[in-house]
């Protein structure tokens, strides 16, 4: 079920109206209709998944049931095991047992030994990426005693299926929401509304700008060596907005959904583009993933910790990892590598830690310097993200080829059908950059803004989704 359909306009009042007004009384009876809609929310796609994130929440909660008995170190270890390899298990062979098959093959053809083995057609369960690293936070919490195991199962059942963040973030931790599971939501109306204005800032972000993009990255990136330069520098700039306004859209919208339940969930963007250095950048998108590798893969590595050699190598490791958790393609995996390049010199000048506020704090205009630092970490974003979108490495290095040469100075021919989504692409930028020391980009209400002023933007927003949105495509990180 997709955000941006009628299914979920039908679906989401009727679970409200149920969740406020029928089981308001009863808190496990709200948890236990989180959990039906939940599965009816996530079985839209293909019942079948079900099975696997039911027997997954199970597993998860019985081996935190098992740690809460157990003091040996032993004991506690191989139940930590069990969970590290049932649940990557599951995501391995979903994910990635044909890439690692077709890699198997390709390896042993290059000693001239061919080996013939049928890969499986395999379905990716939705979501599989993000509720098996959430309900990993747990275990291994649990594991080390910074959480307590829970033994209230439709609590975690509900924790792990909640259906706002479920098939695309933002990775919750159990310690921020597994509590909210406990206590008595009441309604507050002020919540509910700010809600409200961060799912519309979020459909705006999806369905105007990532779904207008992606029509014209499609086009350039599946047709680049017949495109000039200049068409290809703004096809690689359109996907750079398309999966920012994708990614972050789906956000926005599951961060204001939850708010109408009375839950409060992570951030996982704070205006990513406009960071001064790629270490900001990455402090600032998809904050959920980039905060779980930090916690439970870079420290326990030992981070910036130890002599050159191993602190290079466990920046490479935690980026690689990253690209790979994106996809089984060596694109992913060249994505992260190259993050890893740009991070490492500014790590080894001790500079990884200078941009922690925000950009041009209290003022309206940046720096030069500021600005300089801007653009150009938005290029090096933008390069990234060719390797990212492009179907294979080579695609990639042709692609970027392209780009540099003399037609970069020209105007594309296609220019004129592009006016409006990059119009529309400037008023993003130029409210988020208003915005940008706020929580949210509509967080208007504590502003001299007078109320009808406030409520004709809500309205030219909501009437620019329907006038001026994309075709629909799916959630691009549905598919990791």
């Amino acid at each position: 079920m997709l955000f941006n359909s009628i299914d979920f306009a039908i679906f989401l009042p009727i679970v409200f109206l149920l969740y406020w007004f029928v089981t308001q009384r009863n808190l496990k009876s709200q948890n236990l209709l989180i959990i039906i809609a939940s599965y009816l929310f996530y079985g839209w796609w293909d019942y079948r998944f079900l099975a696997l994130i039911i027997f997954s929440s199970l597993l998860d909660y019985s081996i935190g049931l098992g740690l809460s008995k157990y003091e040996e170190k032993r004991k506690r270890k191989a139940l930590l095991l069990l969970s590290l390899f049932v649940n990557l298990g599951f995501l391995g062979f979903f994910k990635y047992y044909n890439f690692f098959l077709e890699n198997f093959i390709d390896a042993f053809s290059l000693f001239g030994n061919k080996i013939s083995i049928q890969g499986l057609n395999i379905i990716l369960p939705v979501g599989i990426s993000f509720y098996t690293f959430q309900t990993l936070s747990y275990t291994i919490d649990v594991y080390k005693k910074k959480l307590e195991p829970t033994k209230d199962i439709i609590s975690f059942l509900a924790f792990v299926s909640f259906f706002p963040q479920l098939v695309a973030g933002p990775i919750e931790r159990a310690s921020n929401l597994l509590p909210q599971f406990y206590k008595k939501r009441k309604f507050v109306y002020s919540h509910a509304v700010d809600g409200m204005r961060q799912i519309l800032w979020g459909l705006f972000k999806k369905v105007v700008i990532a779904d207008n993009c992606a029509t014209f990255a499609n086009q350039i990136f599946d047709n680049y060596s017949d495109n000039s330069a200049s068409t290809l520098f703004f096809g690689a700039m359109f996907f750079t907005f398309q999966i920012y306004g994708d990614f972050s859209g789906y956000s926005d919208i599951a961060i204001g959904t939850s708010r109408l339940f009375g839950f409060n969930l992570m951030r996982n963007f704070a205006f990513p583009y406009f960071s001064r250095d790629i270490a900001e950048f990455w402090r600032r998108w998809h904050i959920s993933l980039s905060t779980w590798f930090r916690d439970y893969l870079y420290i326990p590595l030992g981070g910036s910790k130890g002599g050159l050699v191993k602190k290079v190598t466990n920046v490479f490791i935690i980026f690689i990892v990253s690209g790979f958790w994106h996809g089984a393609n060596w694109t992913f995996i060249i994505w992260g590598a190259l993050n890893a390049l740009y991070f490492i010199p500014i790590m080894l000048m001790k500079k990884n830690r200078v941009n922690t506020n925000n950009v041009a704090e209290g003022r309206l205009f940046p720096t030069f310097v500021e600005f300089r630092q801007i653009v150009f970490t938005f290029l090096l974003t933008m390069i990234a993200w060719v390797f990212f979108r492009a179907p294979s490495v080579a695609d990639a290095f042709l692609y970027l080829k392209g780009i540099f040469n003399n037609s970069i100075f020209t105007v594309p021919d296609k220019f004129n059908n592009w006016l409006i989504t990059l119009c529309f692409i400037f008023v993003l930028v130029f409210i988020e950059w208003l915005q940008r020391e706020k929580e949210h980009t509509l967080e208007l209400q504590n502003t001299n803004i007078p109320s009808y002023l406030r409520r004709s933007f809500y309205l030219i927003i909501f009437f620019t989704i329907f006038w001026f949105g994309g075709s629909q495509q799916d959630f691009i990180y549905f598919q990791f």
